[in-house]
């Protein structure tokens, strides 16, 4: 949000595109979420959009400051992402990441599309579209997901059978669910 925007009336509302890094076909959504949550939330809320779990640790790069979850060993110079809203914690910065399951090493690009006042609070975060489902959590990372989509596609590769036990049956890649998506939101508290 830009200096300019801090100065509507009403309730600020911020547009996001979320893409996930370094997998093609691109996995993204792209959300309206109120900017008055806290970060923590905003994790939530990315975690259920995209499809992950939320088995494993996050954290926030904007700009230089990092904000993250305070779990465990944190680095001294993050910040509480409970502690910052999004609008706090954004400032001019139209562009920043989000970390998702650091052996895996899940990084989600996020671009702040607008930034807009309404005149009623958003009781819940909206994602209003979205392509591909999001790669099964403890895959990998991006090259593991390359190796799991590659097993999956030949039922002669050595792990096929192993893979489509692990992931429960199947896997479409290119599935999402618009209203499954929304339902999965509306259910964070």
């Amino acid at each position: 949000m830009t200096k300019a925007e801090s100065r509507g009336t009403g309730h600020p509302a911020h547009r996001l595109h979320v893409e996930l890094d370094d997998v093609r076909p691109a996995v993204w959504r792209q959300l309206i979420v109120p900017g008055t949550i806290r970060l923590s939330k905003l994790a939530d809320i990315l975690l259920v959009a995209m499809g992950w779990n939320n088995s494993h640790l996050h954290q926030f790069r904007i700009g230089d400051v990092l904000f993250g979850m305070h779990v465990e060993d944190w680095p001294e110079e993050e910040i509480d992402e409970k502690s910052v809203t999004v609008v706090q914690a954004l400032g001019d910065e139209r562009r920043f990441w989000f970390d998702y399951d650091f052996g895996d090493g899940w990084g989600h690009e996020i671009e702040l599309q607008e930034a807009d006042w309404l005149s009623h609070s958003l009781k819940f975060a909206v994602c209003i579209s979205g392509e591909n489902a999001c790669p099964p959590d403890d895959v990998g990372g991006p090259g593991g997901y390359d190796e799991f989509l590659e097993a999956i596609a030949d039922s002669k590769h050595p792990e096929y059978e192993e893979f489509l036990t692990w992931i429960g049956g199947s896997f479409n890649r290119s599935h999402f669910d618009l209203a499954e998506t929304n339902a999965s939101l509306q259910r964070l508290r």
